[in-house]
């Protein structure tokens, strides 16, 4: 993971794992993963030298010919940014639903509802949804709270890349897969 997307998941009110987003409980290392990543041979996808997975971030650091490997596939899947922002929705601070509250970044927005709108019944269109390419801001939640807690546990931002075309993507991802076999 990068920091960003770590930092993401390691907020301060509730840390979460970086894959299933469920809460982190304080606890030991998982020493058996370790083990393994120690212990699991790989190829560099650059130069092709065999090595520990415990050491593939400290050669990909350096192995120009992996770098290269990436930045491949950055720009098979990159398009160029349109420059009219005013099209694109706002995906980053969202209204309240039920009240007047605005500016609520995802995390935000989960927690004022669960703080003082947890006993309201009323159907309402879920703000984040609606911003999505696939969103339908005429949709409302029959159970906005459930809605809240099971489809907003994470931010799609760690996830998705709105400015990849996705048949491109899906495109180059089997060509790699063929390919890293």
């Amino acid at each position: 993971f990068c920091t960003p997307c770590l930092q993401e998941c390691l907020k301060p009110k509730k840390p979460v794992c970086g894959v299933c987003r469920s809460t982190l409980s304080p606890g030991s290392r998982a020493l058996d993963l370790e083990k393994q990543i120690e212990t699991t041979e790989t190829t560099c996808n650059g130069c092709n030298k065999k090595m520990y997975l415990s050491k593939m971030r400290s050669h990909a650091a350096s192995c120009s010919k992996y770098q290269n490997y990436i930045m491949e596939g950055v720009k098979a899947v990159t398009k160029e940014p349109l420059h009219n922002t005013r099209n694109f929705p706002n995906r980053f601070t969202f209204p309240c639903p039920y009240c007047s509250e605005k500016n609520l970044d995802q995390e935000g927005l989960v927690e004022h509802c669960k703080t003082l709108h947890s006993m309201d019944a009323k159907q309402v269109v879920c703000p984040i949804c609606a911003s999505m390419p696939w969103g339908d801001p005429n949709y409302r939640s029959a159970n906005f709270m459930e809605h809240l807690q099971r489809r907003h546990r994470f931010s799609y931002d760690t996830f998705v890349d709105y400015d990849a075309d996705e048949d491109d993507m899906m495109a180059q991802v089997l060509m790699r897969s063929l390919r890293d076999k």
